[in-house]
């Protein structure tokens, strides 16, 4: 094989394989940061409502929201 096509094939494989390192670590690192936030109270996702009357007050919320996008959808202004 000649040296003219060797170096520039061990370059790109080189390349290669520090791009992927790379990309392996910073998956990784964004692996632990959804751990860490699945971790915390609340699991990341917001607040949870402390009482039943909380909850029932949020499904309402989310019900009205729901009528409102259904609205949107069909064309009539609300």
């Amino acid at each position: 094989m000649d040296l003219q096509w060797l170096i520039p094939a061990a370059a790109g494989l080189l390349a290669f394989a520090i791009g992927a390192f790379a990309g392996l670590r910073a998956w990784s690192g964004w692996l632990d940061l959804k751990r860490q936030e699945l971790a915390r109270p609340g699991g990341g996702c917001g607040t949870e409502p402390s009482s039943p009357a909380g909850a029932r007050i949020e499904l309402a919320d989310l019900r009205e929201r729901v009528r409102k996008l259904e609205a949107i959808a069909v064309g009539v202004d609300l």
